[in-house]
């Protein structure tokens, strides 16, 4: 899995950095995400997978 992130559409809600903290930041003056980890391991597939779906900006993609 390659997670990749739009940061011209995120709206800074933080939603991914509550699903999946290994894998996703967000910038401190902002909130923009940032991803930490591009090529996360297996066991955080599924919670990379929930964050990508509950993005409400639709800014996280995946490429599985």
């Amino acid at each position: 899995m390659k997670v990749i992130a739009d940061q011209d559409l995120c709206c800074g809600s933080g939603m991914c950095v509550m699903t999946a903290d290994q894998v996703f930041d967000q910038r401190e003056e902002n909130g923009i995400v940032v991803v930490v980890n591009e090529a996360p391991p297996p066991e955080q597939h599924e919670a990379v997978r929930v964050a990508a779906a509950g993005c409400p900006a639709s800014a996280i993609r995946l490429v599985e």
